[in-house]
C-alpha cells in the first residue's frame, strides 16, 4: 500500500500510511493502518483476499488515533477492535470499540492504561492481532518508558476474557521483549522493539515479528502457554 491520491480520503494519507495490522474474518483479510496528514493521524480500513488487490473501505476514526487492530472473529455478533487514542488529559491507553458493520464504531471503553513506575508508564498501544486461546484473548502490546536518552519501547502481554475482551484476566508485570541487539538499540529511532503482527502455530508456538529501531524487521518465537502463564501467575496488581 502507498498513499492513494485518487480515493475519497486521499487528503488524510498525504504524509504516508504505516503500522498495518491484519486480521482474517470469513476468508477476507482486513487491514487497519495509520494514515498521516497535516490534519493528524487517522485509522484507515482496507481489505484483500490475495494481497495483490487491496480495496480501501473507509476511515474508521477521526484524529488522533493510532495502533488499531481488529479481533479476528465477531464477539457477541459484533466486530471488535482495540486502539490507542491520544489525549492530553490522561495517559495514552488501550481502548476497545464495537461495530455492527466495520464502518460505524461506538460503545468505546477504556481497557487498561500505563502503569506508573513500570516499564510501560509513558504510553501503551495494541500490537499484534489478538490471539484466541482456550484461556482468553492473548494481546501482545507495546509499552514505552521515558529516559533521559529518549523513550524505550518494549513488548508485553495481557489476557482478555473471551466473551468480553473489555475485561482483563491479567497483565504480565514484566515485559517479554526489550531492545538488546545492536540493530534494536541503534537505528532510525533508537531503543525500539515494535510489533504489528504475530502468527500462532499449531504446535503451540507463536512467531512474533517486530521492528528494530525502526530500521530492520526481526522475528522470534515463544510458547503461547508461557505467555499466558505470565498473565496469570506473573500479573501485576490491579
Amino acid at each position: 500500500m502507498l498513499p492513494d491520491k485518487s480515493w475519497e480520503y486521499a487528503d488524510y494519507e498525504e504524509y504516508g500510511v504505516e503500522d498495518p495490522r491484519i486480521s482474517e474474518l470469513d476468508g477476507t483479510f482486513y487491514i487497519t493502518f495509520s494514515a498521516y496528514s497535516r490534519y493528524g493521524v487517522r485509522i484507515g480500513l482496507a481489505k484483500t483476499t490475495d494481497f495483490v488487490n487491496v480495496e480501501r473501505i473507509t476511515m474508521i476514526t477521526e484524529a488522533d488515533y493510532r495502533n488499531c487492530v481488529l479481533f479476528p472473529k465477531k464477539i457477541n455478533n459484533q466486530y471488535v477492535r482495540l486502539d490507542r487514542p491520544h489525549s492530553q488529559i490522561m495517559p495514552w491507553s488501550i481502548w476497545i470499540s464495537y461495530s455492527p458493520d466495520l464502518i460505524h464504531w461506538g460503545n468505546s471503553k477504556l481497557v487498561f492504561k500505563p502503569e506508573t513506575y513500570h516499564w510501560d508508564e509513558m504510553k501503551i498501544g495494541p500490537g499484534a492481532t489478538p490471539i484466541c486461546t482456550d484461556q482468553g484473548w492473548l494481546n501482545i502490546y507495546h509499552g514505552v518508558f521515558p529516559t533521559m536518552n529518549g523513550a524505550v519501547y518494549r513488548l508485553g502481554v495481557a489476557l482478555h476474557q473471551l466473551n468480553d475482551p473489555s475485561k482483563l484476566i491479567g497483565i504480565a508485570d514484566d515485559w517479554i521483549l526489550q531492545p538488546e541487539d545492536s540493530w534494536e538499540i541503534t537505528g532510525y529511532v533508537h531503543n525500539i522493539v515494535f510489533t504489528c503482527g504475530a502468527i500462532p502455530e499449531n504446535d503451540g508456538t507463536v512467531k512474533i515479528y517486530w521492528g528494530g529501531a525502526d530500521s530492520v524487521m526481526c522475528v522470534g518465537t515463544a510458547q503461547i502457554q508461557d505467555l499466558i502463564e505470565l498473565c496469570l501467575n506473573g500479573k501485576r496488581e490491579s
